[in-house]
């Protein structure tokens, strides 16, 4: 099989010899116009990169007489200029695990009955891979495709495997507020009537002070008047590492009506749980420390 940019994959039922999917190829791989193909499909409008099987031809267009493919341009070089990978989850999770059982690219592509090429495509680019290629790849894992789709989603994070050569490492206050960035969603720890308690919060930062929306009254509220601890993480399931800042230190209202009004006006986000929020919380950091796990330097 052999194509030209702007030809047309056509992909037929075995049964009846009816179109079932069709799509431009908008990027080749290989300058004789040979397979595999980056291929935009009719249908949904996505680019995925095609191996065609026996149930798929090209439809060629004008260019059909031409003596040669035109040169190969795939579109993955366009769509990452600098050259630097840029994975889809699913192919994260896919070279996490392989790399976790110190596997080959090749023997993982053995194993699942693909071309090498493909995996690493799979591995290095945002992709939407077929449930039958999820399916050889979990066997040639040994894992599963709910696995290397994301399943579990509401269970408690961290449930991957641990790095083979973790690092536990500090991160200085710059590092801690570059990852505090200015919005998201926070952990305040508080002291209730009725014991510890610790409550999510969409906070901003503000000069430097993490500022949150909350009821008068409610258990955030308590917060007022004491000393607190104020928590963001991020944790990275397919790569299994992740950060955590902790922010400790007096909070109190936000009184002034200006203050206020600049806060709501410039605020990133809505609060999550809705509702009317309108008071201000603010914390000033009198400490702020955080952690990276990470894989060590080899």
């Amino acid at each position: 099989m052999r194509a030209h940019l702007g030809d047309h994959l056509v992909i037929e039922s075995p049964a009846t010899g009816t179109t079932q999917r069709d799509g431009e190829i908008v990027g080749l791989h290989h300058d004789d116009g040979t397979p595999p193909y980056d291929v935009r499909w009719s249908d949904t409008g996505e680019v995925t990169l095609v191996f065609p099987g026996p149930d798929a031809h090209v439809h060629h267009g004008e260019h059909e007489s031409a003596g040669s493919p035109r040169p190969a341009h795939p579109v993955s070089d366009a769509a990452s200029p600098t050259g630097v990978p840029n994975p889809g989850d699913i192919g994260r999770r896919v070279a996490a695990e392989r790399e976790r059982q110190g596997l080959s690219r090749a023997e993982v592509a053995r194993r699942a009955v693909m071309a090498p090429e493909y995996l690493a495509y799979l591995e290095e680019h945002p992709a939407e891979p077929s449930m039958a290629t999820l399916i050889r790849l979990s066997d040639a894992l040994g894992t599963s495709v709910e696995a290397l789709c994301g399943g579990g989603l509401d269970l408690p994070p961290g449930q991957g495997h641990a790095l083979l050569n973790p690092r536990l490492r500090d991160l200085d206050p710059d590092e801690c507020r570059t990852l505090l960035s200015t919005h998201g969603v926070g952990r305040i720890a508080v002291s209730t009537p009725d014991g510890p308690a610790v409550i999510p919060v969409n906070y901003e930062v503000v000069d430097d002070a993490i500022t949150y929306r909350t009821m008068p009254g409610s258990v955030p509220a308590l917060a007022v008047g004491t000393e607190v601890a104020f928590e963001v993480d991020h944790l990275d399931e397919a790569m299994s590492r992740g950060w955590s800042v902790l922010v400790v230190g007096p909070a109190h209202v936000v009184a002034d009506p200006d203050a206020v009004r600049e806060l709501a006006e410039h605020a990133h986000t809505d609060p999550w749980a809705g509702g009317t929020r309108e008071e201000w919380v603010s914390i000033r950091p009198r400490r702020i420390t955080g952690r990276r796990i990470e894989p060590a330097a080899r």
